[in-house]
């Protein structure tokens, strides 16, 4: 026996063709990763992962300006390492050139994919966040700095909900498909992380009874009172298991995307299979063999079905 969550179906669908952005917690990672790998055209976290709503605030405002970092917003980290405090640990550099390179080149990418984005998932993480004691600002990650230089605040419902209905005044064209991310976050603490997660909850649900472009698909509810089972946890009790994100995907796909498109979500699945395979005698007549149906495979995908990213797959 289990509590199955009813989901209503959108009435406006993702087809291939469409460009998607995936922002948010490491959830955001997971299923805009398996869309990706799907060959859907999905752009995931241009500035790493992130956790609070008013770190995804910012970057949603990042992309429709396009403003270049610059040196000014540069700290450094330790004694070798760069970063600014809207990206995470994966932008660290060795030095600022090198860093304002790499961030300014990434916005550009990303500006262009947001403008020409028609879904923009949103994946909530905690309410809880860091704010920078000398400029004020809501930092996207700490960078390992010392704690004294942070407060730790907590963002009420209203404040999250006003952060996100900013966003979504200023992009009508954009559908939006807000979620809160299952992942506990237990250094907040038991307690903490409940209050968290259901001040995430209010503001979405003001948000999607505001808004006729927001829509809420609940992860969180899946894996909390679905799946309902420490098993579809991993070891760290945190993070789902692979098992639990394949289920949540696949109830994201009945909620989001257009059932027309699962003749070559299957095909694009099959051809994805056949490009991991690794082969034990790669120079036998049997891969050389093997190469030639995939690239054939490959062919015949991309003629049946145009609008599937071939190279993300």
């Amino acid at each position: 026996m289990r509590t199955e969550i009813n989901i209503t179906p959108l009435t406006q669908t993702i087809v291939y063709g469409d460009s998607l952005l995936f922002l948010g917690s490491c959830f955001a990672d997971e299923v805009g990763g398996i869309c990706r790998g799907l060959g859907f055209n999905a752009l995931i976290n241009p500035f790493g992962v992130l956790y609070n709503p008013a770190s995804i605030a910012q970057s949603l405002k990042h992309l429709q300006k396009g403003t270049p970092f610059t040196h000014d917003e540069v700290i450094k980290v330790g004694e070798e390492f760069y970063c600014t405090f809207s990206h995470n640990t994966d932008f660290w550099r060795t030095s600022e050139q090198e860093l304002i390179e790499t961030v300014n080149h990434r916005l550009t990418e990303a500006q262009t994919h947001f403008q020409d984005a028609k879904w923009i998932v949103l994946s909530l993480g905690t309410s809880w966040a860091f704010r920078d004691k000398t400029t004020g600002q809501v930092v996207s990650n700490c960078h390992k700095l010392p704690a004294n230089r942070f407060d730790r605040v907590f963002l009420s419902a209203q404040h999250s909900a006003k952060l996100l209905s900013d966003i979504l005044q200023s992009a009508p064209d954009k559908q939006f498909i807000l979620t809160v991310s299952p992942l506990r976050h237990l250094k907040d603490g038991l307690h903490e992380n409940q209050l968290s997660k259901a001040s995430l909850l209010l503001a979405v649900d003001e948000v999607c009874k505001t808004f006729g472009n927001a829509h809420y698909f609940p992860a969180y509810e899946i894996l909390l009172d679905e799946l309902r089972d420490y098993r579809f946890y991993k070891e760290d009790m945190v993070h789902p298991t692979d098992q639990a994100v394949k289920y949540v995907f696949e109830k994201f796909v009945q909620f989001a995307v257009s059932p027309s498109e699962k003749p070559a979500m299957q095909a694009a699945s099959e051809l994805k299979q056949m490009l991991q395979h690794k082969p034990l005698f790669p120079e036998s007549e049997a891969f050389k063999l093997f190469e030639k149906q995939r690239n054939q495979k490959a062919l015949e995908l991309q003629h049946r079905f145009p609008n599937i990213v071939v190279e993300n797959l």
